[in-house]
């Protein structure tokens, strides 16, 4: 049996920014409804999630503002790049979701997007609460400590 690729060679992307906005309280794995050239586009390693959210509507998960480009090969049947894609979910955790999104300051923050083992689309979504600016300043100031300590730790040998 082969071995199998590690789950970095098949990120497609990655929103860093999310980490220092917010606080991640809990992630879930949800699937994608993608059109075939969207699927493509994402597998040339295609796509920006900085600007996206999710956004509850319709007893349905839909992720917004999600830059797919177009597919270079595809022809006039191409998907419009930032059309919003519903995440599939079962019913518990929409209802979840829904619920802390009604609950003050929390919100749906879309994480990483990658194929899974199977070669299926996923994206890693984060329930999400509003950092304030101290909180982002104590996040650099501990972030800024880990590398020199870590440069330190180097230096001694």
């Amino acid at each position: 049996m082969a071995p199998k690729k590690d789950a970095a060679s098949k990120l497609v992307a990655d929103n860093r920014r999310a980490r220092f906005d917010y606080f991640i309280e809990d992630t879930l794995e949800a699937g994608i409804m993608l059109t075939g050239t969207e699927v493509k586009a994402l597998r040339e390693g295609k796509a920006t999630i900085k600007e996206a959210y999710c956004s509850p509507e319709g007893g349905a998960i839909w992720l917004i503002n999600a830059n797919i480009p177009e597919y270079s090969a595809g022809n006039r049947l191409n998907h419009e790049p930032k059309r919003p894609r519903k995440l599939l979910l079962h019913a518990k955790e929409v209802a979840k979701l829904a619920q802390a999104v009604e609950r003050k300051g929390y919100t749906i923050a879309p994480l990483r997007l990658y194929f899974n083992d199977r070669g299926i689309a996923k994206l890693e979504v984060g329930l999400a609460l509003g950092k304030k600016a101290p909180d982002k300043r104590d996040t650099e100031k501990k972030r800024d400590w880990q590398r020199e300590k870590g440069r330190l730790l180097r230096a001694r040998g």
